[in-house]
């Protein structure tokens, strides 16, 4: 029988309180049990989510054995069943009264939808007022995991009320953790909840109380506190956070933390939000009065965000200030803040299309490290106009051009000396840094020719570099190629002191790239594999320019590394532009599983022939490249089993007869989830007999079984005017059903002078609701390279990170 009985609205209130601060992490349920607290009901429909869009607009189909009373009090009894879209509820006995709406569900009242499954004792209440009260409740969320029960609910509207009601992820076999209120006012129109005297319990033992809080029930995000974040490290001591989020509207909004440190004292960081159909932007700000260790005011100011003007044209900007040379260091909790110099902050202009980019830009530079002085700070960019096209036509030429107009500029050096205590202070002493403009042009053409098992690609480029500087730089660039050529400067006459203001650079760039390509079937061990054989020449020839009248804006020397051998030039940016007249041979072979198209073996090889010296170096003093042979660089990488991989980098300098680079690194895979990764850095600088850097690192993820597990890093420098811990870890996590706890110990380089810090961390993850404590799931993907598997292949941030905004001219396309 069919009637217009609209089903309880109870979604509304039963449980998705909360639930609703649910972080969004993803989480493992693999060791809760499989049965399900309530089972589907076989009458119910299935979850359909376009159902459960349209069921507003579908009556009620109403079923049962027996059917008695009156027309205007039908009352049913046996199996009644009622139905609307995704909506079922079944009961023992339902009586009507179709004139004031007035009904009574009784015995085993059974409610589910899309989102929730519920069985109570009886439901009551009046469908005109919207108003009803359902008693004895234990309810079973579908969407997601989690389940409780209530004595109690009074609804009315859309407004309702939760008596002794309780909410966990975990199996009621194993309450590990359960949230109790006695009594939940929600709101669904608003959108939040207030619970009072709610207590949260591991176990029996209470761990958190509060007596009154408010939070959201849906989507929509509302004002109130969040999790608070505890630690304790020999820094700051014991370290409390608690951020307070303010809903300041849609499309922004705002969250306040104040954060104690017993030895530093209360610091105020605040994170403002906004977004907007054209772009977003964060504002993050930190303030520390009178920071006890530094007897000083402390603070940060940061912003970043884009607004696209167009399909083709956005602006953005990544901006930041901090107040001290040692904020960075004092308060970062990574290696990265203390070995960062300098703040770099942008902002520009900036356009792409199908065959060119283009941008106008600025920055500038602050020093974060207080043992240097604003020397070595690069030069700031203000502006910087630059702009890319490079086209094909057809298939047999490529042609494109590089251009940019750049003023720099450098703020004024003060000199510093070390005081009594020890610390780093200015001396009054300013010294100007003179900057200047530079212009660079680099069109090129290349021919790219290729078959099926070869290629040849011919490039010829022209580069034209001209500057326009300040006096000063000129005359400083002067005295510098006196001093290399032996002169004093104070006995040189005016004229030999004074430098060129306008030097420039003409120069063309003929570079040669082939390789060939040889494969064959084989077999090793009973499998088949494709084993390659990939040789490749490179040819540059570049003629020499004398470059010593001009200036070092932003330019340094490459790295040698096997990217390096395929280059048109030793150094970034437009600086120098080395001379060259030289072959790279180079050498890789793979080894492919045909089965599944797995690499085996990879290993490479490649060396420069130098037919001529390089003459072209960064300062006069520099030595040249002399006509040789370069480093041998070598590069392998094997997969010993599906679990084990090694790989080893390798540079071998014939003129010195002693490597200038060394690492070995490997990687095992536990069955589940775990791994250890185990690697050596070594570089030296052979020309000096001295190392420049010697590492081990060792990291590891065992779980011990399903539950238990124990982390750990062990960072070393192996330098002997250096040795001692960059970083070390050890850890302990344990894992449930419906709680993870996670607890390390931690003692890390803290500043520049070497000094160790030492800190604990602990994290209460209630899986389904949130997570108490320090972040430490972001320090162990950062310290242990794949910590999480499915981040297997990402690795720690770097100390060097490329800039949006930067494009190399040196790199021939």
């Amino acid at each position: 029988m069919r009637r217009a009985f609209r089903l309880l609205p109870l979604p509304l209130g039963i449980a998705i309180c909360l639930p609703a601060m649910a972080d969004d992490k993803p989480l493992n349920w693999g060791l809760c049990p499989a049965t399900e607290v309530l089972p589907a009901f076989s009458e119910a429909p299935k979850a359909d989510p376009a159902a459960a869009a349209s069921r507003e607009q579908l009556p009620t189909d109403i079923e049962g054995n027996e059917l008695s009373g009156t027309s205007t009090i039908p009352q049913y009894q046996g199996n009644v069943v009622l139905k609307r879209g995704d909506q079922f509820m079944g009961t023992d006995n339902l009586r009507l009264d179709t004139e004031s709406g007035n009904y009574i569900a009784e015995g085993n009242v059974r409610y589910s939808d899309t989102s929730i499954r519920m069985m109570a004792e009886r439901a009551e209440g009046n469908q005109e007022t919207d108003t009803h009260k359902i008693s004895n409740i234990q309810y079973q969320l579908v969407s997601r995991r989690g389940n409780g029960g209530a004595e109690s609910i009074d609804l009315q509207g859309s407004v309702g009320q939760m008596h002794h009601s309780t909410y966990t992820t975990c199996d009621p076999s194993q309450p590990v953790w359960k949230l109790v209120a006695p009594q939940i006012e929600v709101d669904n129109e608003a959108g939040f909840g207030t619970a009072r005297n709610a207590v949260l319990r591991i176990g029996k033992v209470p761990v958190f109380y509060a007596p009154w809080f408010k939070f959201p029930i849906d989507d929509r995000r509302q004002t109130g506190l969040l999790y608070p974040k505890l630690s304790m490290s020999g820094r700051n001591g014991f370290d409390y956070a608690q951020p307070i989020y303010f809903n300041l509207a849609p499309n922004y909004d705002d969250t306040l933390t104040p954060r104690y440190m017993s030895k530093r004292g209360l610091m105020l960081n605040n994170e403002f939000r906004y977004l907007y159909s054209g772009g977003r932007g964060q504002l993050d700000t930190a303030y520390l009065p009178n920071d006890s260790l530094r007897d000083k005011d402390r603070g940060k100011v940061q912003f970043s965000g884009y607004h696209n003007i167009d399909s083709h044209w956005q602006a953005r900007a990544n901006m930041a200030w901090v107040s001290d040379e040692r904020y960075m260091e004092d308060f970062a909790n990574r290696l990265l803040g203390v070995t960062a110099s300098n703040l770099q902050s942008t902002a520009g202009l900036y356009g792409s299309g199908r065959s060119w980019t283009a941008g106008l830009m600025a920055d500038h530079w602050q020093l974060t490290d207080y043992t240097l002085t604003e020397q070595s700070l690069p030069y700031s960019r203000q502006p910087r106009l630059f702009g890319t096209w490079d086209e094909s036509y057809g298939n047999w030429f490529e042609t494109g051009v590089y251009a940019e107009a750049v003023r720099f500029t450098h703020d004024d050096i003060h000199q510093k000396t070390i005081d009594a205590d020890g610390e780093y202070v200015r001396t009054g002493t300013v010294t100007a840094q003179p900057g200047g403009s530079r212009l660079d042009i680099k069109p090129y053409i290349s021919m790219p020719l290729a078959g099926a098992s070869w290629y040849i690609t011919p490039t010829l480029a022209w580069r034209y570099t001209a500057y326009d500087l300040e006096r000063g730089l000129a005359d400083s660039i002067r005295r510098q190629n006196l001093q290399a050529a032996g002169i004093d400067p104070s006995t040189a006459t005016p004229e030999q002191l004074r430098g060129n203001t306008s030097p420039s650079r003409s120069v063309p760039i003929g570079s040669i790239d082939m390789g060939l390509f040889f494969d064959r079937e084989t077999s090793i061990g009973g499998r088949s594999y494709l084993n390659t054989l990939e040789p490749r020449l490179f040819y540059l020839n570049t003629p020499y320019r004398d470059q010593d009248d001009m200036p070092l804006f932003d330019t340094r020397a490459f790295t040698f590394s096997w990217g390096q051998l395929f280059r048109d030039s030793r150094f970034t940016g437009a600086d120098r532009q080395n001379d060259a007249n030289q072959l790279t041979t180079a050498l890789t072979t793979r080894l492919i599983r045909q089965e599944d198209g797995r690499e085996k073996l990879s290993a490479s090889i490649g060396q420069i022939t130098y037919f001529e010296d390089s003459r072209v170096t960064l300062t006069p003093n520099d030595a040249i490249v002399r006509d040789g042979k370069s480093a041998w660089v070598a590069d392998v990488n094997w997969a010993v089993t599906d679990r084990w991989t090694l790989g080893s980098t390798y540079q071998w300098n014939p003129k010195y007869r002693k490597e200038d680079l060394a690492s070995i690194r490997g990687r095992y895979l536990f069955p589940n989830d775990g791994i250890i990764n185990l690697s050596y850095r070594y570089r030296g600088n052979p020309s000096t007999n001295t190392d420049q850097l010697k590492q081990v690192d060792f990291s590891f993820l065992y779980p011990i079984n399903p539950r238990w597990s124990i982390v750990g890093r062990y960072y070393y420098s192996l330098l002997e005017a250096d040795k001692k811990p960059l970083e070390i870890i050890g850890g302990v996590q344990w894992d449930s059903c419906c709680l993870a706890v996670r607890a390390l110990a931690r003692r890390y380089v803290k500043n520049r002078e070497g000094d160790l810090n030492n800190s604990f961390q602990i994290e209460f993850v209630l899986k389904g609701l949130s997570s108490v404590g320090q972040d430490t799931d972001r320090t162990l993907r950062r310290a242990i390279l794949g910590y999480n598997r499915d981040d297997l292949y990402l690795v720690p941030p770097s100390n060097i990170q490329a800039i949006e905004d930067d494009y190399d001219p040196n790199l021939i396309p």
